[in-house]
């Protein structure tokens, strides 16, 4: 799970005696470069960029009241973790909103941290697409968004 990201080329690669074209997607936050198997894509998840019109879905969401997961912090994450597997940025944005609420409120764990960080760069790479700005103008807007709703 990277984010969103632009399909920069197709390259031919051999791996393991096999031929295969690969989607060269470059990504717009860490200037990281993924390699997808053309044949395999719909399989793994790559899909258009939301469009315009449902930025607003999203921010919605993220002023929403946040979910109350209980139990366990390996039982949240793994719950958060299937929200992030779907591939729907609504869920991102959920679990960056909830995660996010329940840092305020207390501490999280380590891999609650690195799961917020990874929802919120999958959410923020989606949306500099999406509205064609830059990440720290997304980072802000989602940061006012949080802050409004007493979430930062």
């Amino acid at each position: 799970m990277h984010g969103a990201g632009i399909i920069a080329g197709i390259e031919k690669c051999e791996v393991l005696g096999e031929g295969r074209s690969y989607y060269v997607l470059q990504m717009p936050l860490g200037d990281m470069k993924v390699m997808i198997p053309a044949d395999k894509a719909d399989h793994i998840g790559l899909r258009d960029v939301i469009p315009e019109e449902r930025v607003d879905e999203v921010r919605d969401v993220l002023e929403d009241e946040p979910d109350r997961l209980l139990g366990t912090w390996n039982r949240r994450y793994h719950t958060n973790l299937e929200r992030l597997k779907s591939g729907d940025i609504c869920d991102a944005a959920a679990v960056t909103r909830n995660l996010v609420v329940q840092e305020r409120e207390r501490r999280i764990s380590a891999g609650e941290r690195r799961l917020l960080d990874l929802a919120r760069q999958i959410v923020v790479s989606e949306l500099v697409y999406a509205c064609d700005k830059s990440p720290a103008e997304v980072e802000d807007w989602m940061d006012d968004i949080l802050a409004a709703n007493g979430s930062k």
